[in-house]
Formats: C-alpha cells, structure tokens, sequence
C-alpha cells in the first residue's frame, strides 16, 4: 500500500510513519489531528469558490470522536449567506466547467481519483476519527469512494445523443443531453467519503457544478475530499462545501431557482421534506433513504455462507449502513442451527476504538443512536423476544454497543418494522417461501434484501417476488460503482452508479427540428471501423456539435484530409 506524504511550511516533503505504527503508538485524538495537519488533509474551514472561508457570524461546531468524546477540530457554522454565496460561485462556474469537452473533465476526475487513493490512509485514519468505523472498514470506503471518480472519469466520454427518424422527408430530429445544472448534494455521516463522491462523480462528468453539505458529525472529510480536488486541478468554484445548520442551509439550496438539482442520502422522513421542498422551484430530484432490509435463510441454505453473509449485512459499520439486514428471516427447518452458529460467530465481533488492530465494531455514531437501539430492545423484550447475546451498551462506555441478537422476534415488534441503524440482528421464523416473502414485503422501506438458499428456482422466485431496489442472492455486500444503487417504494427515487447513475445530472433536449436547407451546409464526418462496434463522429460547420463526445472538432477545411485509409475502414462523406 502507497504511503501518504506530509507535506510541511517549508514545502519539505518527509515520509510519515504507516496505519500500523500509528495504532501501535495509540495515539489520541490531538495527535491523529495534529498529523492530519501536517498532511494539509485536516481543513476546517468551508469551501466558497476559492475560498476557504469561516462563517460569517463566526459561529462554529465541535466535530469529536465518538469513540473517546475527544475534539477533533472546529468547523464553521454556516447558514443561509454562505449557502447563497456558495450556489452563486457554482452557477458561475458552471457556465466554464459545462463547456470543457468530456475529455477534459475525464482528465480532472481521473487525477482526482489518484490523489484519493495515494492520500487513502491519511483519509482512512480521519474518516475512523470523526465517524468511528474501524481503520479496516474506513480504508475499504476510501477504495470504494474513489472507484466511483474513477468509474464516471471514464462514463464522462459517453453521454451520447441519439437521432429520430423523421416524419416528413424534409426534417431532421435530433436529440441532444446537456448537465442540468447546479446541484445541491446532502449527505450523510455512515460513509462520509463514499457518499460524496457516488454524487459528485456523476455529477461532475456530466457537467454539473455542486454545493455539498455534509453531516455536521463527519465533515472533516469532506472538506479534505474537496481539497484533494482542487489539487486535482478542478477548477475553483465547481465543487463547494458549506456545513452547519442544516435547516437553513437545506431552504436555501432549496430555494434558489439556480440550483437545478437535490441529491441526497438519510432518512425518509428528511427526503420527504425535500421532495416538497424542490417543488416550489420544481427541480429534479434523487433520493437515497431509509432501508428495512430483509435477509431470508431457508432450510437448504449453506449454513456457513448464510452466517458469514448475515454477519457482513448486518454488522458492517456497528449496523449503520442503510442496506444492513434490519430482519434476519429463518426458515423454522434450520432456525436453531443457524441461530446457535450465529450467535457464536457474533460472540467473537471484538468492539473498541476503530485504530485498534482486530477491532470489528465501533461505537455508535452519538447518544440518540445509542438511545433507539435501546427502546428497539425494550419493545420487543416487552412483547415476547428473548435477549439471546449482547442488549445492552457496552462496558467501555461512551457510545458502544453490545453486538445484539434477539430470538423469537416477530413482525408486529417495532424492531421489524423500524431501521435500527444498530448492531441488533433479530431473528424471525417462517414457515414457507410465501410467508417469508409477505413478511419481507411488509414494509414501506423496498432497498435492499437478502436472499440465502441453494436452489436456483427458488432464488429466483424470490427474488422477483421482493419489493426491493437491490437483492443479493448468496451475498451479504452487494454495493459496486458499476452497478445501479436505489430503491423503491418509500426507500428513494433514482439510481446511483453506473451507467445509469449519469442520467440523474443530465437533461435530455427536445428534438431540434432542422429544415433541409440549413442541413445541406453541414457534412458530417463518419469513421466506422468495421471490427469494431464503436464509431466516432468527428464533425462539422457552423459549431455543430458532435453527438458522440470528442475530444476535438474537424473543421471544414480539414474534413479533406482526414479521412483514413487502409483495410477495416470505411470514409463517407454525407451531404445532408
């Protein structure tokens, strides 16, 4: 693994010492943020055009370490006019970013994307400080965050158009996708990295120019993610970063007619307020919300595939990812086998600071988390469920939690019916494959199930009978940049990653309806080469765009001269 460098007032470059050193030492808070300063990745200020700015009240906000209470830094407390200050460098910005060819763009998100994974451990180190996750987990969400800049540096040279046949011989129908616009990105703290970069790298290929607002718990990395931008070379203003009060900074992104687009990933209930919020400016609207995943184990499920894959569903980050397996369903045939190897692989989940080595369970993100774990416990204690590991905070105090299973839990308990974003794992019995599917689909939530069985029939039966976005079949971590990301139902609108992802940051134009007249002075350059599937369309006069992005225009003048010759080309020249 590449080792990060830190880079010092006298532009004196030293190499720091590894992860491993740096958890041998245990280091406090204060010295992980001190060495995260020195590496110029521990920006605590906002991000305006480009400016690094404080607020303008001069208000800030604690960022701390949930594992030892410790302050990290402080960051500014931004509001309505540095949210407005923000959207108007964005909307300026964009009238430059939008017009580089995707070639040029492509070059910037792929430098982006180097930088993320050479500077992967300092980013790893601050993500477990502010978020808690363990270092193992953190490192992985840098390599998953960055593969998205890598994915869409290349998507960036595939926004193709499309051509309409005409219905009178005298027209041309064309269809063109342009960037929307300005886009007003809200994201999380579980994946303060990942959840940036699924967004902006879209976002940024298409065209789009974005204001982030970020988890006033975690937003330490998103200003060192917007940092290693700029070095980049994304030009200022074209990525911005305000945090604090979330309320106003929400309106007002909300508000402004220049921003065209809300993206954001949390709970239902806030991305209902925003879906009627974007209403008043009718913006286009993607939303990545609340999961009440189902993982069903059948009887002739291998065991040992079935515990691993519940185990990575639902304990990932202490059970805050939105696609943890919220209810464990188990077929009454294998329900105590699976329950006691379960329970015992559990058992071994070592819980503690994430920056120590073998620690697989950190704590809980703030005391209102631990708080709803609890009250999920109680109300299925009082109604029949049995606390077979674990219901309680742990004795390391602060915000750990005790890695939970519960037995006998049925769908009526609010821990069936609720997303606990906990280490709980409830176990419920059915009978058969039609009862486990009217309990799966027994919910408002459809993001992510899980499927565990050994016949190919019925994995497939299952899963088109589930009211899900996502299905793992035989798999507890089914997330990847090059497949589409969403849910249904009340778990969201839209898709992120992949290829699919680039239709949420474009706006597809109204066929341009072209009399024959203006057509015959264009010549379009075709360059088909026959054993190959793709064709460039090289082109023009009169500053008519290609449909197939280029990375340069033929002008008239050249158009003689730049046809290729040779075996497995074919050169025409049409004159429409």
């Amino acid at each position: 693994m590449a080792m990060s460098r830190f880079a010092f007032a006298t532009s004196k470059l030293l190499r720091p010492r590894s992860i491993l050193q740096l958890r041998q030492m245990s280091m406090d808070t204060q010295t992980a943020a001190a060495r995260l300063r020195e590496s110029g990745l521990l920006r605590t200020q906002g991000l305006i055009g480009s400016k690094w700015a404080e607020s303008y009240d001069g208000k800030s906000i604690k960022v701390h370490n949930p594992a030892t209470g410790g302050v990290i830094a402080s960051v500014p407390c931004m509001g309505a006019k540095e949210t407005s200050d923000a959207i108007s460098s964005a909307h300026e910005a964009f009238y430059t970013w939008s017009k580089l060819t995707s070639s040029e763009r492509s070059k910037c998100l792929r430098k982006w994307y180097d930088l993320l994974i050479s500077h992967k451990e300092d980013l790893g180190l601050l993500i477990t400080l502010e978020q808690g996750k363990p270092l193992k987990e953190a490192l992985g969400e840098v390599a998953y965050g960055a593969s998205f800049i890598e994915f869409y540096s290349e998507e960036a040279r595939r926004v193709y158009g499309d051509i309409i046949p005409p219905t009178l011989g005298d027209r041309r129908l064309l269809v063109l996708k342009q960037p929307v616009g300005v886009v007003g990105a809200i994201t999380p703290w579980n994946f303060p990295l990942a959840m940036i970069t699924r967004k902006v790298g879209p976002a940024l290929a298409c065209g789009c120019t974005v204001v982030i607002k970020p988890s006033e718990l975690t937003p330490l990395t998103a200003l060192a993610t917007a940092e290693l931008a700029l070095q980049a070379g994304i030009p200022p203003g074209v990525i911005n970063v305000v945090m604090g009060n979330a309320s106003d900074i929400g309106d007002t992104l909300l508000a402004s007619p220049q921003v065209r687009k809300i993206t954001f990933t949390g709970s239902t209930a806030v991305g209902k307020k925003l879906m009627a919020g974007a209403a008043g400016t009718v913006k286009k609207v993607s939303l990545e919300l609340g999961g009440n995943a189902p993982c069903i184990v059948f009887d002739d499920a291998e065991l040992d595939v079935a515990v691993r894959g519940c185990l990575a569903a639902k304990f990932r980050n202490s059970g805050q990812t939105c696609v943890c397996a919220n209810r464990i369903l188990v077929q009454e045939g294998i329900y105590e086998k699976f329950a006691h190897v379960f329970v015992n692989a559990v058992e071994k989940l070592q819980v503690g600071n994430g920056l120590v080595d073998g620690v697989a369970q950190g704590p809980l993100i703030n005391q209102a988390a631990v708080e709803k774990v609890e009250s999920l416990i109680q109300d299925a204690i009082s109604k029949g469920a049995k606390v077979t590991l674990g219901g309680k905070k742990h004795n390391l105090g602060m915000t750990f939690f005790e890695p939970t299973v519960l037995t006998d839990v049925n769908n009526n308990m609010r821990i069936s019916r609720e997303e606990a974003f906990g280490p709980v794992a409830p176990l419920l019995r059915f009978k058969t494959e039609e009862e486990a599917i009217k309990i799966a689909n027994d919910t408002n939530a459809g993001l992510a199930a899980y499927v565990f069985t050994t016949n190919i029939s019925c994995s497939w039966r299952v899963m088109e009978a589930l009211e899900y976005g996502l299905v793992g079949v035989n798999e507890g971590v089914i997330s990847t940049e090059v497949a589409p990301f969403g849910g249904v139902k009340q778990s969201g609108l839209g898709r992120e990653g992949s290829k699919y992802g680039m239709d949420e940051y474009l706006e597809v134009f109204q066929p341009l309806l072209l009399q024959a007249d203006l057509l015959q002075r264009l010549l379009i350059l075709l360059i088909v080469r026959s054993e190959s599937p793709s064709m460039i369309i090289c082109l023009a006069e009169n500053g008519f765009n290609s449909l197939i992005p280029s990375s340069s225009a033929l002008t008239s003048a050249s158009l003689d001269v730049a046809q290729p010759s040779g075996p497995g080309y074919t050169t025409m020249m049409l004159p429409l």
